[in-house]
């Protein structure tokens, strides 16, 4: 027994110093220094059965054999842990040196430009959009409807009650600001036709100037204030792939004083929109590859290069500052750096209880209803609503759920001719496709069309039920 303390000794040596880890370039390491007391004492423990033993390696490799089984236990629990935070959607976002504002959840977050776990600005239950941060980084203006209608609000970047600057009753869509500091938004309120103008608003003193360009949107303003770079005509609402019709958004420039303004990308049939100004160049997003993607021009238009070449998601809601732009880009947020030409994804987690999650009860779900339509007999109706079949009896009778996949989500059920079955676009595949359902719930769904690379919609059976 006497040669204990010289054994537990040889074995705690093994341990090193107890200097833990700090700091991100440490983590996810592990250090013998930094056991907890509880393992720590599992292998003192372990070197204490080393006394009935006289060999000292035969001591070192019972504690060599714990150690194997901490490790193991480590890594186990190191695997089974829970990542920091909940992964969200996240878009809109505006960027100010080294703080991130975007919109997930219905509310607005603040990040670091390196990303991390963001902080909840707003938690009303209405929802708030297109948030825009003020030249010095104090203020934070964005569009919400906590009152019913769409109106512009400000608010402390670091948080605080939001402040309602806009009583119009038109949706007041926050746009920018100039280089003094004056907050510029869109509405329609002012123009007589119903297209989009740009107001300036002065949070001082209320008081508001419009802008001297019909239908101009977007618009960004180069360091001196005196010329505008903006969208004319403004977003048609419609986000077809390549799309060339007239009303595709083009970049123009206007200098206060000039006779009027100048269409920057006429030489391009498609979209072309969300200018900034930075540096002497104008960065904006258009298709001209295929897909949006960033983009630069000269102050006049010329020596066009794409930035970005990213295939399948487009880029959306770009913000620009102090050379670096952040968009969205699917469900994530990326930055590009205009002096390295690099952009990189920017990771974010939400502390959120994710309540949207939580399973919700509707308790009238005709406050749902997508589609309607009556049998050919008059006897019954097909209903959808969010995303389920109902065919209910218009006396009656038995009211069914015509399929019982919760996976699948319906839309814009219609009886066929015969009235035993139902045409649905369902989503089964991952694309919308057509279904039959059975009317009577009784049996299964069958697919009528695959390959769904063109949107359908507004399905009709023919009267003989053929086509």
């Amino acid at each position: 027994m006497g040669e204990a303390p010289s054994v537990k000794m040889s074995v705690l040596s093994l341990l090193g110093e107890p200097r833990c880890p700090r700091g991100p370039k440490n983590r996810g390491s592990f250090r013998l220094g930094c056991l907890t007391p509880f393992y720590l004492c599992w292998i003192v423990a372990s070197a204490s059965l080393c006394t009935e033993t006289r060999s000292i390696e035969g001591c070192i490799m019972r504690s060599r054999f714990s150690l194997t089984l901490f490790f193991l236990a480590h890594a186990t629990a190191a695997a089974q842990a829970p990542s920091v935070g909940a992964a969200g959607f996240y878009r809109y976002p505006a960027i100010h040196e080294e703080t991130i504002v975007f919109a997930a959840e219905g509310d607005l977050w603040s990040v670091a430009v390196s990303g991390g776990l963001a902080h909840r600005l707003t938690s009303h239950a209405a929802e708030e959009t297109d948030p825009v941060i003020s030249p010095d980084g104090r203020t934070l203006a964005f569009t919400a409807r906590y009152e019913g209608p769409t109106a512009l609000y400000t608010m402390p970047l670091t948080g605080g009650a939001p402040t309602r600057r806009t009583y119009d009753g038109d949706p007041a869509i926050a746009t920018g600001w100039t280089p003094d500091g004056q907050l510029v938004y869109t509405t329609t309120n002012y123009s007589g036709l119903p297209k989009q103008a740009m107001v300036q608003i002065d949070l001082r003193n209320g008081t508001r100037s419009l802008t001297p360009l019909a239908g101009a949107s977007e618009g960004s303003y180069d360091a001196s204030g005196r010329t505008l770079y903006f969208v004319r005509p403004g977003f048609h609402n419609n986000v077809t792939k390549r799309y060339t019709g007239g009303t595709a958004r083009h970049v123009w420039k206007y200098t206060t004083g000039a006779t009027e303004a100048v269409d920057l990308t006429g030489d391009y049939k498609g979209e072309s929109h969300s200018p900034h100004w930075w540096n002497g160049r104008v960065y904006f997003v258009s298709d001209r590859d295929g897909t949006m993607n960033l983009w630069s021009m000269n102050e006049d238009g010329s020596d066009t290069r794409q930035l970005t070449r990213h295939s399948g998601w487009d880029v959306r809601h770009p913000s620009l500052d102090r050379g670096r732009i952040v968009y969205q880009l699917g469900a994530d947020l990326w930055l590009f750096d205009v002096a390295t030409g690099r952009t990189r994804l920017v990771p974010i987690t939400l502390a959120s209880d994710l309540d949207q999650l939580r399973e919700n009860w509707v308790t009238n779900p005709m406050e749902y209803l997508s589609s309607a339509h009556l049998s050919p007999d008059g006897d019954r109706i097909a209903l959808t609503a969010r995303g389920r079949i109902f065919v209910a009896p218009a006396k009656s009778g038995r009211f069914v759920r015509a399929s019982r996949k919760d996976s699948v989500r319906f839309r814009e059920a219609v009886f066929m001719p015969d009235g035993r079955s139902l045409l649905a676009l369902g989503d089964e595949t991952g694309e919308l496709e057509f279904t039959r359902v059975p009317a009577n719930g009784v049996g299964n769904d069958a697919l009528i069309t695959s390959k769904g690379n063109i949107l359908r919609f507004s399905g009709l059976p023919s009267p003989d039920g053929k086509w």
